[in-house]
C-alpha cells in the first residue's frame, strides 16, 4: 500500500469516529432537553404582570439573585441574555425571557404571562394594543415603484 492510502484510511477512520461520538453526545444532549422541557412544563403558571424594561444583558449585570448566577455555567455569564424587569404584584422582579418571544414583550404594557420559575415562557397581552403586531406590506408593481422612488429621493407620485 502506498502512503497515500495510508493517509486516506486514518483520516477516514477518525471522521467516522467523530460522527459517532457526535451522534451519541446529540442524543444525550436531547434528552436532557427534553427532560428540562418536562420540568419546565409541570412547574409554569400564568401570571399578570407590568413589563418595566427589557435588555439583552450579561447574567452578572442582570441583577438576577446571587444563587442563580453561582448555579449558571461559567460560558453562560459571559452570554447576553434576554432579561426582563417587571412589576408582578407589590414587588418587581427581574426574569429571564425565551429567545423566540422576546421581541414580541410589549415594555410599559400589563400582560398575562405564562411563568416557570424565573423563566417568561409566553406572552399574551392585557391591556391597550400591542406593537407588536406584524405590519402589512404593499406588494405588486406599486409598492415597487414607490420603493425605487424613496431610494432615489423622489417624492412618491400619488
Amino acid at each position: 500500500m502506498s502512503t497515500g492510502w495510508i493517509v486516506t484510511i486514518v483520516i477516514s477512520v477518525i471522521l467516522i469516529g467523530l460522527i459517532v461520538l457526535l451522534y451519541f453526545l446529540g442524543k444525550k444532549a436531547q434528552k436532557r432537553q427534553d427532560e428540562q422541557a418536562a420540568q419546565m412544563e409541570a412547574y409554569k403558571q400564568s401570571v399578570s404582570m407590568l413589563i418595566i424594561d427589557k435588555k439583552r444583558m450579561r447574567l452578572k449585570d442582570s441583577g438576577l439573585p446571587s444563587a442563580v448566577i453561582e448555579q449558571s455555567p461559567k460560558l453562560m455569564r459571559l452570554t447576553k441574555l434576554p432579561i426582563v424587569k417587571a412589576k408582578v404584584g407589590p414587588q418587581i422582579m427581574t426574569l429571564v425571557a425565551d429567545e423566540k418571544i422576546f421581541e414580541a414583550i410589549p415594555v410599559k404594557k400589563e400582560v398575562k404571562a405564562v411563568v416557570s420559575g424565573i423563566y417568561i415562557t409566553d406572552v399574551k397581552g392585557l391591556h391597550g394594543k400591542s406593537k407588536s403586531a406584524p405590519v402589512e406590506k404593499k406588494k405588486g408593481f406599486k409598492a415597487w415603484v414607490e420603493k425605487m422612488q424613496e431610494k432615489a429621493g423622489a417624492k412618491a407620485v400619488k
